[in-house]
Order: C-alpha cells, then sequence, then structure tokens
C-alpha cells in the first residue's frame, strides 16, 4: 500500500509498520512497532510506575513523532494511572501520523485513539481523558535542534523522553553532541529525567556522556542486543556503563561524537577522551557501576 511518500510494510512476524520511501527507513522495522515501543520506552523507562508516583504530573517529550506508536502504546500501558500526563511530540512533519491514521485497520496501536489524532493532526493538541487519566497532547513542529537551541518558556522541561529520530547516517543534524548539550540545558534538575533510544552505537553513548547524562546499557529489543539508556539520576539506570567500556571507547575507530550535521566516522580525540574520563560515572565505586 503506497501514499505518495509513506507506505504500509508486512513486517517478518506479521505484523504491519510505516515506511519512509523517501528516507528509505522502516519505523519500528523488527517486532513491530507496539512490542518495540513496549520493550523500549513503556518499560525500561518505568513510565506507568513513574506516572503514578508523581504527584504534579508527568512530562513526557516524543522526540520523532512519526506514526505515533510510541505515544499510543504509552497511553494505552497507563491507562490505569489517575494522575495528569502532558506529551509533547516533536516532529518536522504530520505525514507518517496521517498516513498511518488512514491506514489504521493494519496498525492496531490507534485502535480507540482515532478520535484523538483528528483532533491532533486538526490542531496541534488535544485534551482527552485517557480512561482514569487526563492526558494534554501537543505536536510541535519545525526543526528539533533550533528548537533545542533557543529559549522557549512553552516548552516544559520532560521527566522522560523517547528518543525515535531518523538513524545518524540518515539524519545526523538529530545525533549531534550540541543537540544533546541544548537538551540537557533544558532538564530540570530538580526532577529526575531518564531517556531511552534504540541505538547502542559508541558514539552516541559518548556523545550522551560529554552531554552530562549518566548512561547505561538498555535492554534488547528486535536484533538489537542493547540499546541505550540516559538519564540524570543514576539511579534511574540499571546497568551502568563502567570501566570495561571505557577501555573499549579508547580503542575504537568510531567514537567521537559528531559536532555538525554531517555523518562521519572517528576515534576519539584526546580532549574528548579527558573530558570523557573526568565524568563523575567512571570516578568510584559508591554506585555500584557495571560494565
Amino acid at each position: 500500500m503506497t501514499d505518495s511518500a509513506y507506505e504500509l510494510v508486512e513486517l517478518a512476524n506479521g505484523s504491519w509498520s510505516v515506511r519512509s520511501r523517501e528516507v528509505r527507513e522502516t519505523f519500528h522495522p523488527v517486532v513491530g512497532p507496539e512490542a518495540e515501543a513496549r520493550s523500549l520506552y513503556v518499560e525500561q523507562l518505568r513510565l506507568p510506575e513513574r506516572m503514578a508516583a508523581a504527584t504534579a504530573g508527568f512530562v513526557l517529550w516524543d522526540v520523532g513523532l512519526g506514526s505515533a506508536a510510541n505515544v499510543l502504546t504509552v497511553l494505552r500501558a497507563s491507562r490505569a494511572v489517575t494522575g495528569s500526563l502532558r506529551v509533547i511530540s516533536f516532529d518536522h512533519t504530520l505525514g507518517p501520523l496521517r498516513f498511518g491514521l488512514n491506514h489504521s485497520a493494519r496498525l492496531p496501536y490507534f485502535e480507540g485513539y482515532e478520535t484523538a489524532v483528528q483532533q491532533l493532526l486538526d490542531q496541534g493538541k488535544v485534551d482527552f481523558m485517557n480512561h482514569q487519566q487526563p492526558v494534554q497532547w501537543e505536536v510541535l513542529g519545525g526543526d528539533f535542534p533550533t528548537r533545542m537551541a533557543e529559549f522557549d518558556r512553552v516548552i516544559e522541561p520532560p521527566a522522560a523522553i523517547l528518543f525515535d529520530a531518523y538513524s545518524p547516517a540518515r539524519n545526523a543534524a538529530m545525533w549531534t553532541l550540541p543537540l544533546f548539550c541544548n537538551l540537557f540545558r533544558r532538564l530540570d534538575g530538580s526532577v529526575p529525567c531518564n531517556l531511552a533510544t534504540y541505538s547502542r552505537s559508541t558514539m552516541l553513548r559518548v556523545t550522551l556522556l560529554l552531554a552530562g547524562f549518566w548512561v547505561g546499557a538498555g535492554e534488547a529489543t528486535g536484533v538489537k542486543e542493547e540499546t541505550t539508556l540516559a538519564a540524570t539520576d543514576p539511579r534511574l539506570i540499571p546497568r551502568l556503563l563502567g570501566a570495561e567500556w571505557l577501555t573499549r571507547v579508547r580503542r575504537s575507530t568510531s567514537a567521537e561524537p559528531l559536532l555538525h550535521a554531517t555523518y562521519q566516522q572517528g576515534p576519539l580525540s584526546d580532549e574528548n577522551r579527558q573530558r570523557l574520563e573526568a565524568h563523575p560515572q567512571f570516578q568510584g565505586g559508591s554506585l555500584g557501576i557495571k560494565d
């Protein structure tokens, strides 16, 4: 099935997903949209549990709205939560979401949320009751790196981030050190925040550490043996990267962070190696750091 820039593709396990014909990437390409969203985001970030414990509501950033599989899977998993949820989605286009809704018969994660998604498409925001949970959901368009570089009071700092941009090879601007530094500066130090993403690359993990995050190995999803977790508080990461990983970084030929929106690989510079080694994550055993 095709519709200009997007098409619906059947995965090996029989589930369906959306593919960008322009970028030539399929969303959630192995286990499918719902299964990946549950394992990568809902479970790893402990979202229903943390939402239930939040006393003043919970703010979630959805970086890479796409066809909304991540957000809708989070909503389905947190319907029993009574505290309020505010979702801020970022994407430069609503094309995948509009395409997904038009083909929702093959994308079951839309079931029950069609009206909310249509209003989001029409108005850019929607307020609704997700069973017990009051939800405010809005989408902010435009260039995400530019938004992170500019001061904007209307973007509330999050308690969790779903980071699901196209791969660095296809969209290098979304994986640079300046972007993650700007993102980190936007976080509220009084609200612990964690971030999950599908990549396990050394380059990404170095980038997150140099931006100020604590970083750990995430659980497997699809064919990926690991994913990546980052947080402002190390207690939100079960498996922090440790000395053995740091040793591998020194030998890696693809560890230097991207500074510009051009994908390239290279070993870690001496300056960044020194900065990395000085990160509190690698300074002592009191945190039970794992390799």
